[in-house]
């Protein structure tokens, strides 16, 4: 799947949009959502298919929000749906088995039904208080609860920045998925560079015991 998710919103860009999301790809963003919503078929094609080049640049997937004609057209890596979107066993018989479908869940029923619908992963939120949203966040340790039933990818989101991420991961998030947190950075390269470093980080480190915990539970004569 991916680490490190980009949704975009050139409202709160300080930069470009393009600038922005090209910094942040070369500072480890493995996949960019395209999320405007305000923008009508055209212009929001323009955008979508600037981005495609640059994903493909970078070898980095590319995810549109809630428009399959767009995900299409412009040869996205897949679409991501939410509650008023079409549903995802309707964006699969259009999209095929081929592209990524992911769905904003915000609890473990909406986690369970997309899962169970189809989709090949979830965003989860919101994890913490966001700049880009007024809503009350659930917390870190509310991954937790989908530990057991879940077993897509889930995709932390909501207020993480590196001072966070260490705590979204431990509780069990696969990766996670930011806007604010690069976009308003002065710099958003080493923004993105910062939250890569301590997601592959805690993945190693993670690795590592596993490797020494499977070495310890090997009868004496097999290690």
């Amino acid at each position: 799947m991916f680490n490190l998710l980009l949704i975009t919103d050139r409202k709160i860009s300080k930069r470009p949009l393009s600038h922005a999301v090209k910094a942040a790809l070369e500072g480890g963003v493995d996949a960019v959502q395209v999320r405007e919503k305000d923008l009508n078929s055209r212009e929001l094609f323009e955008i979508a298919d600037e981005l495609r080049k640059l994903t493909a640049t970078y070898n980095a997937k590319l995810i549109i929000n809630d428009r399959v004609d767009v995900a299409l057209a412009v040869d996205a890596d897949g679409v991501h749906l939410g509650w008023r979107s079409m549903s995802i066993k309707k964006v699969r018989s259009l999209v095929g088995p081929e592209k990524l479908i992911g769905y904003s869940a915000h609890s473990l029923h909406e986690s369970r039904n997309a899962q169970e619908d189809g989709a090949d992963y979830i965003t989860f939120s919101p994890i913490y208080k966001s700049r880009s949203k007024e809503v009350t966040p659930v917390g870190a340790d509310k991954i937790r609860t989908l530990e057991k039933h879940i077993k897509i990818p889930v995709i932390a989101l909501g207020g993480i920045d590196e001072d966070n991420v260490d705590e979204v991961l431990r509780n069990g998030a696969d990766g996670v998925a930011v806007i604010s947190s690069i976009l308003v950075a002065e710099n958003p390269l080493e923004a993105a560079r910062k939250l890569r470093r301590k997601i592959e980080q805690f993945k190693n480190k993670s690795t590592n015991m596993q490797g020494i915990a499977s070495v310890v539970s090997l009868p004496y004569n097999d290690r």
